[in-house]
């Protein structure tokens, strides 16, 4: 199957305790890397959500962001640390005392002081197991994601391999006319020199120049390697990696091919060739 790298998928999920939202991101990357953004109270929750990530994705950059919002009924009292208050108070008199036209505070200020207000936290050790099940469902949503535009990418990829395939057919079938042509010329330099020329020497000349400009095994492996392409497909699990692999195999046999050309035509399907190997290797790029 081939999946993308690339998606967005959001869940939420409401609670006793309040609201939670999950939103995931991936792009492309040549590991498989999370970065988890987590509120207060969660963090301790980040190797089980890490290992449920590895469990679905095996490339690509994950960015995943946890929001929560808690009920008003699931926050508790207010509690005034009224020894620390008073401290403040004390210290503020004080120095009201050393000012000569000292700023009257209001006891809002003092409430607003660190440490004076406290509110006792809500026990998210509860929401760990919604946390995680919120998650898990949200990469299932982005798996899918990541799917389709896999299938969208494979359609892509199958059309691009198809057009190499007819241009190696291509080739091919012009090979016997390309070493006519050779053979052809060779000849009629060599009338044209006007010299005695040993007819075998000319003719074990010519099988070796035919054999250098023979580009049939360079052809082969094209033809193996969009069957290899193609098999890919239909594997499991991350087939990226060996896409890219693929595709510098592609382009080593079509460097090759331009090398040997000897006619322009030949010259011009092997560029052909490397205009949509670039295309395949750009769209591999995002293949998980």
């Amino acid at each position: 199957m081939t999946n993308s790298m690339t998606g967005f998928a959001s869940g939420d999920l409401t609670t006793e305790y309040g609201d939670l939202v999950w939103e995931l991101r991936t792009v492309n990357h040549r590991y498989l890397e999370t970065q988890f953004k987590l509120p207060d109270g969660f963090r301790g929750l980040e190797p089980e959500l890490r290992d449920l990530v590895a469990g679905k994705m095996k490339r690509g950059k994950l960015d995943a962001t946890l929001q929560f919002r808690a009920t008003t009924q699931a926050k508790k009292e207010l509690k005034i640390n009224e020894a620390l208050a008073m401290q403040v108070i004390g210290q503020a008199q004080n120095l009201a005392q050393k000012i000569e036209a000292p700023r009257k505070f209001s006891g809002l200020e003092i409430l607003r002081w660190p440490g004076v207000v406290t509110e006792d936290a809500i026990d998210t050790t509860e929401l760990f197991q919604p946390v995680q099940e919120l998650l898990s469902t949200s990469l299932d949503s982005l798996c899918s994601a990541r799917a389709r535009e896999g299938a969208r990418i494979q359609t892509m990829l199958e059309d691009r391999l198809e057009q190499i395939a007819v241009l190696s057919g291509q080739v091919r079938a012009r090979m016997p006319e390309v070493l006519a042509g050779i053979r052809e010329r060779v000849l009629e330099r060599a009338r044209a020199l006007e010299a005695r020329i040993d007819d075998d020497r000319l003719e074990q000349e010519l099988v070796m120049l035919a054999q250098k400009m023979d580009v049939a095994e360079e052809l082969d492996r094209i033809d193996a390697h969009i069957e290899e392409t193609r098999g890919a497909f239909s594997m499991d699990g991350a087939i990226g990696r060996r896409l890219d692999f693929l595709m510098q195999e592609f382009n080593r046999e079509a460097n090759t091919l331009g090398s040997k050309s000897a006619d322009p035509v030949t010259t011009k399907a092997a560029v052909d060739l490397k205009v949509l190997i670039e295309q395949l290797r750009e769209q591999i790029q995002n293949v998980e």
